[in-house]
């Protein structure tokens, strides 16, 4: 019994001490910035309008430039086939 409460504590002690949060998106802008850092962390920064913006703050940082999956435009379907 004792070797349960201590394993509860425990897996509160470590869950309490890296809380999570949820990464967002900004769906206003096109482009987003994937930056690394030391220690596995890792976060998305939404805010550049362009593809150029993006590459010229990533060069010099660590960081990946992708397009925002939630940015409204860019979910362009198929236009289907065309009328005879």
């Amino acid at each position: 019994m004792r070797t349960l409460c201590w394993m509860i504590a425990v897996i509160a002690i470590l869950v309490a001490a890296a809380p999570a949060t949820a990464q967002r998106y900004d769906p206003n802008y096109p482009v987003c910035r994937q930056v690394w850092r030391r220690g596995g962390v890792t976060w998305f920064d939404c805010r550049y309008t362009t593809w150029d913006q993006c590459v010229m703050e990533a060069a010099p940082n660590q960081g990946m430039c992708l397009l925002n999956p939630y940015w409204p435009h860019s979910k362009q379907g198929s236009r289907g086939r065309y009328r005879r």
